[in-house]
């Protein structure tokens, strides 16, 4: 969702040359070759297959396997999205080939280093040689640390460029998808994956105890992560017992479509948080902090932390009509991925 409208933004540009490297880290059908159908992506032009594995063994096997492709082909620039493991070792290994590096998705802090996507966002952006931000704390975030001024361009934000161009597609989804799902009525939309609210037993049964209460007032549609399926099925959760309506993971435009009609999301993705402000739908993060903290400021977030009563006192107030409004943060207008791609031309 990121990438794409950059690599079609920079189609344009007759005098570059690009080519998409998929480090192969999201490697499920379910979370990996539906977005690049739905998203008219073209087909990677390199799969590094990286696949799972701890931290270290994934950003080892990508920075391996990345050196490799970049010692043959010596890029001028490369171009990385976001927190991941593939970020943070693309960028290790550019800086160290001098290959100048682009980081997209840049200055976004949560001021927790106990995540391990703050230590890639902090590493990435040490290391990049532009900076683009979705949003102005980004870049007081980047100066604060030291960054140079005409190292960071905010751009705005390219998640949404795809949610607008994509949108239409996703509404024309709707009567499939609420009759496959049985959809009657007003619902809400669950997404759980980060280590802090699934590998702890305790914490997750508090949670999917929590959420089925909640579900006896509004019915809630829980697409589960593979990551998340694991960890229940592992730590014995009866999910038959509850009255959650568990799916398998969906196609992005499915998911926009749910999102879009929700009465309220909860979850704990830094991308929902984001895509709900855009949509002005309630948002409940299960998080204590967020590296996007214009969705609260600004937006329709609100951050719930791990006070399962709390939860249910703000699910309450929405459907009581007491939500929260929100505006959309400035250049969250469709064109971030064309602003980058200017910027990259006259880099070039």
């Amino acid at each position: 969702m990121k990438a794409a409208p950059v690599i079609r933004a920079l189609d344009a540009y007759a005098e570059i040359e690009q080519t998409s490297v998929h480090t192969g880290q999201h490697y499920d059908t379910a979370m990996s070759q539906i977005f690049f159908e739905q998203l008219e992506l073209p087909r990677p032009d390199v799969n590094l297959e990286v696949g799972s594995g701890s931290h270290a063994i994934q950003t080892a096997q990508v920075m391996i396997r990345f050196e490799e492709y970049v010692q043959d082909k010596r890029p001028d620039w490369v171009l990385v999205y976001g927190d991941i493991n593939s970020t943070v070792a693309a960028a290790l290994v550019s800086a160290k080939m001098m290959i100048p590096v682009a980081h997209i998705e840049a200055g976004l802090r949560s001021f927790d280093l106990s995540m391990p996507e703050e230590i890639n966002r902090i590493v990435t952006d040490r290391l990049a040689s532009l900076l683009f931000t979705p949003s102005m704390d980004g870049n007081e975030n980047l100066l604060r640390e030291g960054v140079t001024g005409d190292k960071i361009h905010m751009v705005g934000n390219v998640m949404i460029d795809t949610l607008i161009r994509m949108l239409p597609k996703a509404e024309a989804q709707w009567e499939r998808l609420s009759s496959t799902l049985d959809i009657q009525g007003e619902y809400g939309l669950v997404t759980l994956h980060r280590p802090s609210n699934v590998d702890e037993v305790d914490v997750l049964f508090d949670l999917i105890k929590a959420l089925n209460a909640i579900s006896q007032d509004l019915p809630l549609i829980f697409p589960v992560h593979p990551r998340t399926r694991v960890r229940m099925e592992n730590q014995g959760l009866n999910l038959s017992a509850t009255q959650l309506r568990f799916v398998e993971p969906l196609g992005y435009l499915e998911f926009l479509a749910l999102q879009k009609r929700a009465a309220v999301v909860i979850t704990d993705s830094g991308g929902i948080q984001e895509e709900t402000t855009f949509l002005d739908v309630p948002c409940l993060t299960l998080r204590s902090n967020t590296e996007r903290p214009v969705t609260v400021t600004s937006g329709t977030n609100r951050l719930i932390g791990s006070n399962m009563e709390e939860l249910r006192r703000a699910v309450g107030q929405v459907l009581n009509g007491e939500r929260k409004q929100g505006l959309i943060p400035p250049l969250w207008d469709g064109k971030a991925g064309e602003r980058i791609a200017r910027i990259l031309a006259k880099a070039a």
